[in-house]
């Protein structure tokens, strides 16, 4: 029966048992939406009907503790996390800026934003122990209030003026991510495996984050993701979930963000007087300096007005005919380096290195299963892993009276 704690107890749980018999059924249904299952498919998986699974996601009924242990294997979450409610965050949570939205996303988007609400919980677990860098992020809106998106122009002045506020001057910037973490911005990069994500953004209460995808193969465009990201930040905070659901409006909106991450990461006021020519391998030297990529440079020079048409229309063939598409020199393993946030780890390993929290301590505050915190702070594969305990002793003889 459902309890007025919105608890479900187990059969059979007895007052002694009560604590550690409790299912929260709403962490049911977050845990399958992290693993991207739809009820039919954790059903199959753990051997009830996709009626069940509804049941015990709704807190209508109760699954046998068999059944929930094949729930959990399924899910891979330690049975604490079912019975634990969802820990505290920063506060309520922003719009998440998806790049895409509708039905062939929406799995995978749901995923994101439990994965979301989990960095969240995980950054605030610490909040009170480690003092994290104050946000120092700028907010704008479009100054015609009369339209809802910004002009490039406008892009240009807020991205000079983002620059000048991280007192960056006009050169190539050496670590997005470094900076960012410097701004009070929470990143983390984590892989989803089948899924394409580039990255997302969002604000929990006053604290704002950025989700980056493991899987970049070019530095280059990993730090464009980034600053991507902090457009989304400074740009269209006081965008909400009805604009978002708008595709026509959230392509402008991904517009204004790429514009900002070509403005704020190649200047107009120093990045052209570097481009010389319109031969594609200048541009190979130019992305060693600037650590961005050909591409995204040559659709810089074009916004500026540095080449024409025609010259573009000839880089962007030079580039094909290379396969400079897919990977281009300086990307891969040997490439440009791809730029890895440090804040959450080093904010762990300084809690634990201090006595503050031990790992087991941090498993239990949080209670989702310790690869997805690993991951989401950055820190190495088996880190907050169990330990088991060795106990040894010294055996003496009896005295000889």
């Amino acid at each position: 029966m459902v309890t007025s704690d919105n608890v479900v107890r187990f059969p059979g749980a007895d007052a002694r048992q009560e604590r550690s018999s409790r299912l929260v059924p709403g962490r049911l249904l977050e845990a399958r939406l992290a693993r991207r299952l739809t009820q039919t498919e954790l059903a199959s998986i753990a051997g009830v009907s996709r009626q069940s699974i509804s049941f015990y996601e709704s807190g209508e009924r109760v699954p046998e503790p068999a059944t929930m242990n094949a729930i959990a294997d399924a899910l891979e979450q330690p049975m604490a996390f079912f019975v634990k409610e969802e820990p505290p965050t920063f506060g309520m949570h922003s719009t998440n800026f998806f790049r895409k939205v509708g039905a062939d996303t929406k799995r995978r988007n749901m995923a994101c934003e439990v994965m979301a609400r989990w960095l969240s919980q995980t950054a605030y677990a610490f909040d009170s122990i480690a003092n994290y860098p104050a946000v120092d992020l700028p907010a704008f809106e479009p100054s015609n209030r009369g339209s809802p998106g910004y002009d490039e122009d406008e892009i240009e002045e807020i991205a000079e003026q983002v620059r000048q506020l991280f007192g960056l001057g006009l050169g190539p910037i050496s670590n997005v991510v470094r900076l960012l973490e410097s701004k009070g911005v929470l990143v983390c990069r984590v892989e989803m495996p089948g899924e394409k994500v580039e990255a997302f953004s969002f604000w929990s209460g006053a604290r704002p984050f950025i989700f980056l995808a493991s899987d970049k193969d070019s530095g280059a465009r990993a730090r464009f993701d980034a600053a991507h990201e902090l457009g989304h930040l400074v740009l269209h905070r006081w965008v909400d979930a009805v604009e978002i659901e708008d595709k026509d409006r959230l392509k402008e909106i991904e517009r204004e963000a790429d514009y900002f991450a070509g403005a704020f990461l190649l200047p107009r006021k120093s990045f052209p007087n570097e481009v010389f020519t319109p031969r594609l391998t200048a541009f190979v030297d130019l992305k060693t300096r600037w650590k961005v990529s050909i591409a995204a440079m040559i659709y810089r020079c074009k916004s500026l007005g540095v080449f024409d048409e025609q010259q573009v229309t000839n880089l962007y063939k030079q580039i094909s005919a290379k396969k400079w598409r897919r990977q281009e020199p300086l990307d891969g393993p040997s490439g440009l380096p791809i730029e890895q946030p440090i804040l959450l780890r080093r904010v762990v390993e300084l809690v634990i290195e201090s006595g503050r929290m031990e790992k087991d301590e941090i498993r239990a505050a949080l209670s989702f299963n310790p690869p997805m915190i690993e991951q989401l702070t950055g820190l190495p594969s088996g880190f907050l892993m169990p330990e088991s305990a060795e106990i040894d002793f010294v055996p003496s003889l009896k005295s000889i009276e």
